[in-house]
């Protein structure tokens, strides 16, 4: 029988392994002309902490991180309802990488990705990749739902169920609209198969990695205007409202003790508004 702390193992081992491949993955998309700064940080003794890599100013992203972190502890009690498995002790473990990129090109849409693996009472995987269009892209929009159906299938998850998912998550209540074109969103993923739904979050993974480089290679040789980066900065700017009211990964990072800067690495550079 394969126990709990085997699985956290070898989830934690596969989360950092993914996190490396895609900063050099995306500074080979760079040129190596930038590198990513790393920062490390810790919560309190014996709870855990992560790393962050961060690189800004690029021929290709104006930001991007990707964060990795392993943590552990005790939910605030009233926090406990929120989570499957936390109501009556509280007692986490979580580990889990997330990215966000923010493109300098606005015609290539930002790109969110993150899968987890979380131990309270109960265990499970959670994740999802989605992108943000700054102007509309039917070909791209369809692109990324056909080769996202395809994961799905491929792992026996039901895609229609994760897609609407995604796309009531993503959703910005208060200007009833939607935060970008969508993609899957997924929780409390652990059938009688564990293996069977961690190779779906690894292939998740995978997909984000070549998506985002065939989604850059096609664009990098696109111009744009002025105009088109300021409707870009203020599309940014409706990503900002989304991680500050609705992000739940916001939520969880700063109720458990995480570190801000790392938190809030999602931010883009720089938004507008009118």
């Amino acid at each position: 029988m394969i126990t709990t702390d085997f699985k956290k193992k070898i989830a934690d081992s596969w989360f950092s392994y993914l996190q490396i491949q895609i900063c050099k993955e995306f500074e080979y998309l760079e040129k190596h002309k930038l590198k990513f700064s790393k920062r490390d940080w810790s919560k309190k003794k014996n709870e855990g902490g992560g790393t962050s890599f961060l690189l800004s100013n690029g021929k290709i992203f104006d930001k991007v991180g990707v964060n990795k972190s392993t943590v552990s502890g005790i939910f605030p009690k009233q926090f406990r309802t929120k989570i499957l498995g936390a109501e009556k002790k509280g007692k986490y473990w979580a580990s889990g990488v997330s990215v966000v990129a923010h493109m300098r090109n606005p015609k290539m849409p930002a790109i969110h990705f993150n899968t987890r693996f979380i131990v309270t009472s109960k265990e499970w995987f959670g994740g999802g990749i989605d992108a943000t269009q700054s102007f509309k892209d039917s070909k791209e929009k369809k692109f990324i739902h056909d080769d996202l159906k395809k994961v799905c299938v491929q792992n026996k998850k039901n895609y229609k169920k994760y897609k609407k998912w995604c796309d009531d998550y993503f959703f910005l209540k208060h200007r009833n609209e939607p935060r970008g074109v969508g993609g899957i969103f997924f929780d409390h993923v652990f059938t009688s198969t564990p293996e069977n739904d961690f190779e779906f979050v690894k292939n998740v993974g995978q997909f984000f990695l070549e998506h985002s480089c065939n989604l850059i290679d096609k664009f990098k040789d696109e111009t744009w205007t002025d105009h088109q980066k300021e409707i870009q900065l203020i599309k940014r700017g409706r990503y900002v409202e989304f991680n500050l009211l609705y992000d739940r990964g916001t939520k969880f990072g700063l109720e458990t003790g995480g570190n801000t800067e790392a938190i809030l690495m999602s931010m883009p550079p720089q938004a507008y508004w009118k």
